[in-house]
């Protein structure tokens, strides 16, 4: 009697006679065929007659996932394709529109890559923007950490493990830059539930889901650097005589910088029409202010006699009070960098001359305010809320921060102003 239906060992042993070149087939039943080409590649079909049509269906070929199927898997598969006959339904041509829905689907998730989302929300932002290069932050991040790992990846396919993969390699050495990449990838994909492109949790959600996954990046950063290398609040006066004897829009700048205790962003996007020197006030505007609100300055005497020496290089109020060599923009924050590294150049057999006395490390601009933030603390009367208040920092304790509605100004400027004469002890 005839053998009935194939085994796994039979189908590994079956051969093609080599005695023609069209292929030959064996069947297993229920539609099922081994097919061998003269080649000897085997492969499976699924053979059906539908409305008087008989039709032979390639179901792929021998082997194992995912090259291939097994006896079992082509079984299953030819099952499968019976059961759509036994409706009236062709599965080849099923098969047909799975694949052309698929790929549809595919080119519609294309157009709603993590990349196309994320440009598409830097470019409807771009008005609200505190200033370009808060913008550029934002591109540069995703760029270099982001697109490069899931960039091209759907939306609305967009994993916890995707978001470790761009987090994980800079978490631990670059904390600042990784949150801050942590709290894009967030928006992105907050931006992309809004418009329906994706739904459930947000992958990139730091409470309840990255926290239980990656160390907190405060300790690290904490652990890693700690603050900005500061100038000790000692050596304050004469650094700021220092500063006198370079001379330069550059020293007068970070001069200023020392008397307000402001950001150097702050200090050189500086317009003449933001000063009141009747009242001695600085006001800087939201849109360059770190928090996002308006931040009034109190001038002392000595930052008030120091940008009278100051003349504008523009007309109108908008005109920068350090003006850069190039015709509409502010002097480069660079500029104040490389002044401190000039002044900090090793001579021979000596070291920097301005170093963090904690860190051992040379100072930067930013440490400045940590300079004036420790000179405040440790030799004023002055309460937290004032000092906070002056750097525009929010107070962490909620209690003082309710009762703090008014932003001192009285306050503060008694405190810039002994903060001025302790600076400019000395100096002519």
């Amino acid at each position: 009697m005839p053998q009935k239906g194939l085994s796994s060992k039979r189908v590994d042993n079956a051969r093609h006679p080599g005695d023609r070149k069209r292929p030959i087939t064996l069947a297993d039943g229920a539609g099922l065929h081994l097919q061998i080409a003269s080649s000897g590649a085997k492969s499976w079909l699924y053979k059906y007659t539908l409305n008087g049509r008989s039709r032979e269906m390639g179901l792929g070929p021998v082997g194992t996932p995912p090259r291939g199927l097994t006896l079992r898997e082509a079984r299953e598969a030819a099952r499968a394709a019976k059961a759509l006959t036994l409706k009236g339904i062709d599965p080849i041509e099923d098969r047909s529109r799975r694949r052309a829905a698929a790929q549809a689907q595919k080119e519609r998730d294309a157009e709603h890559s993590f990349r196309r989302v994320a440009e598409e929300l830097l470019q409807a932002k771009a008005s609200g923007w505190r200033n370009d290069k808060h913008k550029q932050q934002w591109h540069n991040t995703l760029a270099t950490y982001v697109f490069p790992k899931f960039g091209d990846v759907p939306v609305c396919e967009v994993t916890v493990d995707h978001v470790l993969s761009a987090l994980r390699p800079i978490w631990t050495l670059k904390p600042e830059t990784a949150s801050r990449t942590r709290g894009r990838i967030e928006k992105v994909l907050a931006v992309a539930k809004t418009l329906r492109l994706r739904e459930g949790e947000n992958p990139a959600a730091w409470r309840g889901n990255l926290e239980n996954l990656l160390p907190n990046p405060a300790s690290i950063q904490g652990k890693l650097r700690g603050h900005h290398p500061a100038l000790p609040w000692d050596q304050a006066p004469s650094f700021y005589k220092a500063l006198i004897e370079r001379g330069g829009m550059d020293a007068i700048a970070l001069r200023l910088c020392m008397l307000t205790a402001a950001r150097t962003g702050e200090i050189l996007g500086m317009r003449w029409g933001e000063l009141d020197f009747d009242q001695r006030v600085w006001t800087v505007p939201a849109v360059r202010m770190k928090g996002g609100r308006e931040h009034r300055q109190p001038l002392s005497s000595a930052a008030t006699a120091l940008l009278a020496t100051l003349e504008p290089a523009g007309d109108g109020p908008q005109s920068f009070v350090f003006p850069g060599q190039r015709t509409g923009k502010s002097l480069s924050g660079m500029s104040l960098a490389m002044l401190l590294r000039r002044m900090n150049r090793k001579a021979a057999g000596q070291e920097h001359r301005w170093i963090d006395y904690q860190t051992g490390k040379p100072i930067t601009v930013h440490g400045m305010r940590s300079t004036f933030r420790d000179w405040a603390g440790e030799t004023t009367g002055h309460s937290v809320a004032v000092i906070e208040a002056q750097l525009a920092h929010k107070l962490r304790n909620k209690t003082e921060a309710a009762y703090a509605r008014g932003d001192l100004l009285s306050k503060r400027a008694a405190l810039m102003e002994a903060w001025a004469e302790y600076c400019t002890q000395g100096a002519s």
